[in-house]
């Protein structure tokens, strides 16, 4: 195939998940498919739909998502706005199977392949997205990376007592999303066989290649055990575990558990004798470095394992669960423990024994060594059924589904029945990783040759949507800067909003702290799906002469800066909600001052219903002419009687509104009305206090 990216097949990638930082295992599991179709001489334009940006939002995080770092790694990259609220949780049995697949991802595959009708395949990641293959034309190779089985997962959470956060369906459902495909990937076989016995598209087995990065060597002693992993449920209740049963009797003389990871986090108040907490570190090495045997403790979980694989790929000795080393076929019984118990007795038995230890790490190597071989065979397959498909394209040709053919369920090849790609994987500048399910720190070498970006064919409708994203003139007190930002300056503020990709940092050492992200408006053209946004950053400064800026009506993203971080100084804060003040907001209703005493008051007024109950961190601001004062919030009081009230749902699908009185407090007097700021961690709503509603 050709060697110049522009000249290659290209295959649109869709994924709810960013490809950079690889900092889980749902990422690294993106990055590797991605590897294997680079390997394989395929253009990747990689679309990602913002669903874990909003995610991360909704629980007060700055999303990690590196778009700079894709922007240099695939051939175009497009960010689709997660406008439509993705529900976590469902009063049914099981969610619908199109519930987390919104209007805007299908619209966004219409545009795509009008503008590149060149593009031969699309691969969608999840199943929960596969109505977005029903946009696809005709002649198009459509691929479903399934990651995991969704049907039925919830009852694997009923052990613990828990319901799961992230998707499931029932196997109708699953059924239903499969069948929009042309070919099925499953992460192992036993996945593979569960699909292929649902469903008539054809299944593929594609394990995620690991590339050895050091020789197995069994270590001298054990004086460390690691686990990496991310915060998702299955980590924190299998670490959490196995922590509770390796403190009980632990002794000096015994092994060191150490933890990496964004699930340190989520894993407050458990360091103590026995267990050390590494933090997120920003390469594997670093970790790989501090363990000299790697624990999979995994008491639930489908799909498979990443961190599993990357510590073979380091040469480190596992042990673990049969769920933690399920799709790696394991035989030792170290690697097939029943639970948290047996993982810790098997630590305990190779740490005293030398020679048990260099069995371990024997067939920690042979079973990787199968792996490998595996994967690689698995890969040619699928590569050589795109290769077929896109030399097949002139003519029309029927939907690969196996339909009349003794050979449509899963199989592997042994690599010499296909030509096998290189073992030596590209590397690619994707930052770095926190481990898989795990999370950990994958540092990758710059490429040696970069290939050319080919930016977005300029279309005219487009323009004026990049006109109209262009900082507004008007903006009180704006400079341009020699970079192409601008800053705005008023009341000991200064604010800077910055066009560009560089979405991972939540702070700049110039700047300030991040604020707010724009979002792009519209739909189905090319500068709505571009990966560059607005993004305001703010710091205080000394003189508080003049007003702060009016930005005028933003549609934007908050910060946790507003809600959660809080590290500017009061008086800035109150600044930035005046220049702020118009801002697009999710609700909108009126409200009464039915108390006010000293520094406190009581608003009588409406909130949206998922907001009155439970624990809802939020920043309140009362702002008045020329001036706001942030209040605290100390008590939502629900109430039996609704007065007639004003109330507007922006977004159309909030909860119904419901009567409550605001209990705030201010450090200083507020003032006798306005408009109050309410802010959660990602909605923003605005109160309207009328001037004959100021007082009781």
């Amino acid at each position: 195939m050709a060697s110049d990216p522009a000249q290659k097949p290209a295959i649109l990638v869709l994924a709810p998940m960013p490809a950079a930082p690889v900092s889980a295992g749902n990422r690294r599991r993106l990055a590797a498919t991605c590897e294997a179709l680079t390997r394989g001489g395929f253009a990747i334009d990689l679309a990602y739909y913002a669903h874990e940006d909003q995610i991360y939002r909704r629980f007060g995080q700055h999303p990690p998502t590196d778009l700079a770092a894709m922007e240099r790694t695939f051939r175009h990259v497009f960010l689709i706005e997660a406008r439509t609220v993705i529900p976590l949780k469902t009063r049914s049995n099981a969610f619908g199977i199109d519930e987390w697949c919104p209007d805007e991802v299908g619209d966004f595959v219409a545009w795509y392949f009008s503008a590149y009708p060149a593009t031969g395949a699309v691969l969608v990641n999840y199943v929960f997205l596969s109505r977005a293959l029903e946009r696809v034309p005709p002649g198009v190779l459509r691929l479903i990376d399934t990651h995991d089985r969704f049907a039925g997962r919830q009852t694997q959470y009923r052990p613990f007592r828990a319901e799961p956060n992230f998707f499931y369906t029932d196997a109708a459902g699953e059924a239903a999303g499969l069948s929009r495909a042309d070919i099925v990937l499953a992460i192992q076989a036993a996945e593979a066989g569960y699909f292929t016995d649902l469903t008539d598209s054809r299944v593929l087995l594609l394990p995620p290649h690991f590339t050895a990065r050091k020789p197995f060597a069994a270590p001298e002693r054990v004086a460390r055990i690691g686990f990496l992993g991310h915060g998702n449920d299955p980590n924190l209740f299998s670490i959490g575990r196995f922590i509770r049963a390796w403190r009980e009797g632990w002794t000096p003389d015994r092994p060191e558990l150490v933890i990496a990871g964004e699930i340190c986090r989520s894993l407050p108040g458990v360091e103590g004798p026995g267990v050390r907490l590494l933090g997120y570190l920003d390469r594997l090495e670093d970790f790989y470095a501090q363990a000299d045997v790697v624990v999979a403790p995994m008491l639930m979980g489908s799909g498979l394992k990443m961190k599993v694989g990357e510590a073979l790929s380091f040469g480190l000795p596992v042990i673990g669960t049969e769920i933690g080393l399920e799709g790696f076929e394991p035989a030792e019984p170290a690697h097939r423990c029943r639970d948290a118990e047996a993982v810790k007795a098997a630590v305990l038995a190779v740490s005293q024994d030398a020679d048990a230890l260099a069995r371990l790490t024997r067939a920690s190597e042979a079973l990787f060594t199968r792996y490998v071989e595996t994967a690689l065979a698995a890969e040619a397959e699928l590569i050589g059924l795109l290769r077929a498909h896109e030399q097949g394209r002139a003519s029309p040709s029927p939907r690969m589904r196996g339909e009349g053919r003794d050979d449509h369920r899963t199989r592997v090849y042994p690599s010499s029945d296909l030509s096998c790609p290189s073992r030596a994987s590209p590397t690619w500048d994707v930052g770095a990783t926190s481990g898989s399910e795990g999370e950990g720190a994958d540092q990758r070498e710059s490429p040696s040759s970069t290939p050319p970006h080919h930016r977005l064919p300029a279309r005219s409708a487009d323009g004026e949507v990049g006109r109209a994203l262009s900082p507004r003139a008007g903006r009180g007190g704006a400079k341009p800067e020699a970079d192409g930002a601008r800053v705005f300056r008023g009341g000991g503020l200064v604010l800077t909003v910055e066009t560009s990709t560089r979405s991972l940092p939540a702070a700049d050492p110039d700047l300030g702290v991040l604020i707010a992200t724009e979002r792009r408006p519209g739909r189905g053209m090319a500068a709505v799906y571009a990966p560059q946004r607005q993004r305001w950053f703010a710091r205080a400064e000394a003189s508080a002469a003049g007003n702060p800026p009016d930005l005028g009506v933003l549609d934007v993203a908050l910060a946790p800066e507003w809600v959660r971080d809080r590290t500017l100084p009061s008086a800035t804060r109150a600044a930035l909600a005046c220049a702020f003040a118009r801002m697009q907001v999710d609700w909108e209703t009126e409200g009464r001052i039915v108390g006010c005493a000293g520094d406190r008051i009581e608003i009588e007024t409406l909130l949206p219903g998922v907001l009155v109950n439970g624990t809802h961190p939020a920043a309140a601001f009362l702002i008045a002419g020329e001036g706001a004062c942030e209040l605290r919030l100390e008590r939502v009081t629900p109430l039996h009687r609704r007065r007639a009230l004003a109330y507007a749902d922006r977004t159309g699908r909030l909860s119904a509104p419901l009567p409550v009185s605001l209990s705030l407090r201010a450090e200083t007097t507020p003032p006798a009305g306005g408009q109050l700021l309410f802010l959660t961690d990602d909605g923003i709503g605005r109160i309207t206090l009328p001037e004959d509603a100021l007082r009781p």
